[in-house]
């Protein structure tokens, strides 16, 4: 067919995605017939011709459709690992209802397989040949402009009854498709770093499946299934025994709200979001989707009024203290100024603070987290471009886990983002060696910022005043550990008050023994998460002085 036409066919198949956003534009009859003919032509064992399409347009049946994959999204997410199952729940598949056009493509199995040429060996064929024709309906619809979506996660059955397949007629999912609402340059789950493509030569083999003993076979496909879930921490009880109510009635946040009462400091009504921020030169190295500005631009917003963690403070009825660890372009106006002085490095090639700015950092923030508890609980915040990369070499190097299990995929970045963060983590603990036992500030030289440094002392210095410490996300959890492998009594006054995205933050709240109180994979930093904690727990404490007590 000559040189373009291989061209041209290598750009299309080169050019497929999996689309998830779609314009509302309907499909013009031509391109649909023109679709479903190319799918038509697919091969068939014994040209046999199983396949169905199935077209639906009705909005009514693509929102029950879309109500299916939902459940069983959530069905499925139950089994993952937690980082998996919350990228799983972060897959867009609002296709289901945007696109104009759903077409499911059933396999018509009535047939018995011995009376099919081809089938009585293979009895499957007829399931591989309606992929075929998938496949043909995909790059079809790609050269005409069009977008498709493979959907597959619905119970087989559920889809069967929706559509009214009768018994023996088996989909293969349902298939988005409509004009494209974006341009995706690479596979979506290639690009959220689900997976990556494998090398060609990973999965060609020669001849015969090399023997065990020697040669080199494929490795089996990753799995993500959820391994045995760790014990719960069991709170202390309390006078709730003796109240209207059965014990721990409110789940979780009675475990808190005991907590934070056993602490003795008399009744809290309120609180304080302290926000440290700070830049780190790792940012030159490419693990973040954002330049280092808008750190400076988010500090200035707090103390504005008008960022998301100032905002959440003020619902959650608490007071702000901004601190400037570090932001760069000079010092912020309006923040506590606590700047380091000496040099900083970027993790992987040298250390990120001077010993004396991380005693001059910790004692400062000590200050600071002494007068915050005056107002009732301590809610950690942080601001910084670069940070996650920095949490997660603490984390690694406190834990004695390697760089792949504690770097998440960032706000905004890519899997080429998440390989260059590894890389540095990877980089920055060889450097630093194991430091798994070394004295938490020393970590913090090699490998900490200037706002884990102060949220570190504020940690300390608010469980010295004797009140709870609610912390956030991984960066605000890291100086939860950093201060508890200075003062082991320091566990006892914190509240995890929330599980975020980053992948090492389970890890951090585990070995801090704390059960988070919410799950709601934020995205946001700034102590969002833990003011909405804080505010729960204030909930949670009123209604527990509130509550009647049973007579005896």
């Amino acid at each position: 067919m000559g040189p373009e036409v291989v061209a041209a066919l290598a750009d299309v198949v080169a050019g497929r995605r999996d689309i998830r956003r779609y314009r509302p534009d309907p499909v013009p009859e031509d391109l649909l017939t023109a679709v479903l003919e190319s799918g038509h032509r697919a091969p068939s064992v014994g040209h046999s011709q199983p396949w169905r399409f199935v077209v639906v347009r009705d909005p009514a049946v693509r929102d029950r459709a879309a109500a299916l994959a939902d459940a069983a999204r959530l069905r499925q997410a139950e089994v993952l690992t937690e980082d998996r199952a919350a990228r799983l729940l972060d897959l867009k598949l609002e296709g289901l209802r945007e696109a104009p056009v759903g077409v499911v493509v059933a396999c018509d199995r009535r047939t018995p397989a011995a009376g099919v040429l081809g089938r009585a060996t293979f009895p499957d064929t007829d399931l591989w040949s309606c992929a075929t024709a998938v496949q043909n309906m995909w790059l079809t619809a790609r050269a005409h402009g069009l977008g498709m979506g493979w959907v597959t996660l619905f119970d087989p059955a559920d889809l069967a009854e929706l559509l009214g397949l009768p018994d023996g007629v088996e989909t293969l999912g349902w298939m988005c498709l409509g004009w494209p609402d974006e341009r995706p340059p690479e596979p979506g789950l290639e690009r959220a770093a689900w997976s990556r493509r494998a090398p060609l030569a990973d999965v060609v083999l020669h001849e015969r499946w090399p023997a065990a003993e020697g040669g080199s076979a494929p490795a089996a496909p990753t799995s993500h299934l959820r391994g045995p879930e760790s014990g719960r921490l069991v709170g202390a009880t309390d006078s709730a025994d003796a109240q209207l109510a059965a014990p721990e009635a409110l789940g979780v946040l009675d475990r808190v709200v005991a907590r934070v009462r056993s602490l003795g400091t008399g009744a809290v009504t309120g609180g304080t979001l302290v926000l440290a921020a700070a830049d780190h030169p790792v940012t030159a190295l490419g693990v973040s989707a954002f330049p280092p500005s808008v750190t400076r631009e988010v500090v200035l917003g707090a103390l504005a009024g008008e960022s998301a963690g100032a905002l959440a403070a003020r619902e959650a009825g608490l007071g702000l203290v901004v601190v400037d660890a570090g932001v760069a372009g000079g010092p912020v106006p309006g923040a506590v100024d606590v700047r380091p002085v000496g040099e900083r490095g970027d993790l992987a090639s040298g250390d990120a603070l001077t010993a004396a700015d991380v005693d001059r950092l910790v004692e400062a923030g000590r200050a600071v987290g002494r007068s915050a508890a005056t107002s009732g609980l301590v809610v950690l915040g942080e601001v910084g471009i670069g940070n996650t990369t920095v949490a997660a070499a603490l984390t690694a190097a406190l834990l004695g886990l390697p760089a792949a299990e504690v770097c998440g995929l960032g706000v905004g970045s890519d899997a080429a983002t998440l390989e260059r963060k590894r890389a540095v983590v990877a980089a920055a603990l060889e450097r630093v060696g194991d430091v798994s036992s070394a004295p938490s500030r020393r970590v913090l030289a090699g490998l900490g910022g200037g706002e884990v440094a102060v949220l570190t002392g504020v940690v300390l210095g608010a469980a010295q005043a004797g009140a709870a410490v609610v912390l956030d996300g991984l960066a605000a959890s890291v100086p939860a550990l950093l201060a508890v492998r200075e003062e082991p009594a320091v566990q006892a006054h914190l509240v995890a008050g929330q599980r975020s995205r980053e992948t090492a933050h389970a890890a951090v709240l585990r070995d801090l023994g704390l059960e988070p109180l919410l799950g709601l994979r934020l995205r946001a930093g700034e102590g969002v998460g833990g003011c909405l904690a804080a505010s729960l727990v204030l909930q949670g404490l009123r209604i527990r002085e509130s509550l009647a007590r049973t007579h005896p």
